[in-house]
C-alpha cells in the first residue's frame, strides 16, 4: 500500500480546514480495526477549537508545532470492555492491570488505522504521546477509567520529510525462535 510507504510524521501544516465528512471516513475506518474478542475499546475526540489545541500542546510538553494543525484525533481506551466494575480504578502510567495492556494494543490498531487513512486521503499526521494522563485527562474531561494512548495531529501538510532510516529486514527477522 503506498499509504503505509507515503507515511511520515508531519509537524507542520497549511492553515486549511479539513471537511467534517473527512474526519468522519477516517475514523469509521479506525473502527474496523480489530479488537481482542471483538471489544472495540477505542473513543476518539475530534478537537478543532484551537484554545483547546493549544491547551493540549501545553499539556504535551509544550508542542508549538502542534498548533499548527487544525484538528486533532484524541484516541482513547475504555477499559470498561473488560473490566466490568471500574469505579475504583484510575489508569495511568504506573497502573499495572493485564487489561490495560489489552486495550492500549487494541486501540493502537485503531490509531495506526487512522494515520493511514488520513495519509491515503491526502492528509498528514503526527502522533504525539508525551503527556501524563492525569494532566490530558482533566483538560479534556476523560474519566479516570480511560487511557489517552495518542492524540493524532491531522491537517494538510506544509512539508515533505524524507522517510527515514529503517533497519534491514535481515536485522529484525527471526525465524520459529528468536
Amino acid at each position: 500500500m503506498k499509504a503505509i510507504e507515503n507515511r511520515r510524521s508531519i509537524r507542520k501544516y497549511k492553515d486549511q480546514p479539513i471537511d467534517e465528512k473527512l474526519l468522519l471516513e477516517i475514523i469509521r475506518n479506525a473502527s474496523l480495526a480489530p479488537s481482542g474478542n471483538n471489544t472495540q475499546p477505542w473513543n476518539f475526540i475530534i478537537v478543532d477549537n484551537l484554545e483547546t489545541r493549544k491547551e493540549i500542546s501545553i499539556v504535551c510538553h509544550n508542542q508549538k508545532w502542534m498548533n499548527t494543525a487544525p484538528v486533532f484525533i484524541v484516541c482513547v481506551a475504555d477499559i470498561k470492555c473488560r473490566v466490568k466494575e471500574t469505579e475504583k480504578i484510575n489508569l495511568d502510567e504506573e497502573t499495572s492491570i493485564f487489561e490495560l495492556k489489552q486495550i492500549i494494543r487494541d486501540t493502537a490498531i485503531s490509531v495506526e488505522h487512522i494515520v493511514i487513512e488520513a495519509t491515503e486521503l491526502g492528509l498528514g499526521t503526527c502522533w504525539v504521546a508525551w503527556y501524563e494522563q492525569k494532566e490530558i485527562r482533566q483538560l479534556l474531561g476523560i474519566p479516570n477509567d480511560k487511557y489517552v494512548v495518542g492524540i493524532i495531529t491531522i491537517g494538510y501538510s506544509d512539508e515533505n520529510p524524507k522517510q527515514r532510516p529503517r533497519k534491514d529486514i535481515e536485522d529484525i527477522i527471526h525465524k520459529n525462535r528468536w
